[in-house]
């Protein structure tokens, strides 16, 4: 399993948002500057981001992106939503038609592995995603609830 694309570089964008304290305001071409990112890239990330409520957009002189809550309270679950929509690891959850869907006895069981998939997602705030290192891996498997 990877993320598009476009899931990465939303994390990429809105980690360099939270560096900016998160009340501080930044422009898509800083974010753009700050990355690496071609700025129409963070043009249609701080659009979908916007959308899904994780970034204000305020006009005029001084104006910009900011964070639209702390960013402990936006987790990497918020993220790869707002950009790829619900997480689901199989496309039959989401409505879609499959050939085995009559006879399938494992179907039941996804949501259970989505439920799972999405909390450990949940369970990564954008404030560790913003730390320019990241903690030791040791304490991070303490985090993740990985046993030692």
């Amino acid at each position: 399993m990877r993320l598009s694309s476009m899931a990465d570089y939303a994390v990429v964008t809105m980690s360099a948002a939270a560096r900016h304290c998160g009340h501080a305001r930044v422009s898509a071409a800083q974010l753009a500057a700050e990355t690496g990112l071609p700025a129409p890239t963070v043009q249609k990330l701080v659009s979908k981001l916007s959308a899904a409520g994780l970034i204000k957009s305020v006009r005029g002189a001084g104006g910009g992106f900011k964070l639209a809550r702390p960013a402990a309270a936006i987790t990497l679950a918020d993220i790869v939503e707002a950009v790829e929509g619900p997480i689901a690891i199989t496309a039959c959850i989401d409505g879609h038609d499959c050939n085995l869907e009559s006879g399938c006895a494992v179907r039941p069981h996804w949501p259970i592995v989505n439920e799972a998939l999405r909390g450990a997602l949940a369970g990564v705030p954008l404030t560790r995603l913003a730390q320019l290192q990241p903690p030791p891996l040791q304490m991070q498997d303490q985090v993740l609830g990985v046993p030692a």
